[in-house]
């Protein structure tokens, strides 16, 4: 009888050893984060315009001036949160190089001027993707707030 329960055990555990682990699909967490996305817009009744990376936007003020480029050295001030409201992180003023940000900031800052303040939804690929950063979950979806307070457009 003990050997019987022993092979039935040993059976099981080989069983379940081969089974398949989950496998990740860009494409499905593109969709998830698509269908979060416009969910949150309709919620809160904001209209913001998708950009073709994936990134919506809704701007709340223009601004004036040019714009800025892939390399520029940007201020801004900023608060970034999570779908459900949490807050991850907010700033009075800050210094970048756009370059060295989020995709998600790199695609959707250029869309205001100087003193614009505009609101970016980035799916997570856009985001940190697949990389619990901090108080962030891997695959999440980001709402900044941005206010472009400055730039200088850097050549290469």
């Amino acid at each position: 009888m003990k050997r019987y329960l022993l092979l039935l055990s040993l059976f099981a555990v080989i069983l379940s050893s081969c089974q398949k682990a989950a496998v990740f699909s860009p494409a499905d967490q593109a969709i998830s984060d698509d269908q979060a996305i416009q969910a949150y817009l309709k919620a809160y009744s904001i209209t913001a315009t998708k950009d073709p990376s994936g990134v919506y936007y809704s701007i709340v003020t223009p601004g004036t001036g040019a714009y800025p480029n892939a390399t520029a050295n940007i201020s801004v001030a900023y608060t970034g949160k999570l779908l459900d409201g949490t807050q991850f992180d907010t700033q009075p003023s800050a210094y970048f190089q756009l370059a060295n940000v989020i995709k998600g900031w790199q695609l959707g800052i250029p869309h205001i001027n100087k003193g614009g303040t505009i609101m970016l939804f980035v799916p997570s690929a856009l985001g940190y993707g697949l990389t619990a950063t901090g108080s962030i979950p891997a695959n999440s979806v980001l709402v900044f707030t941005i206010s472009l307070q400055g730039f200088n457009n850097a050549t290469n």
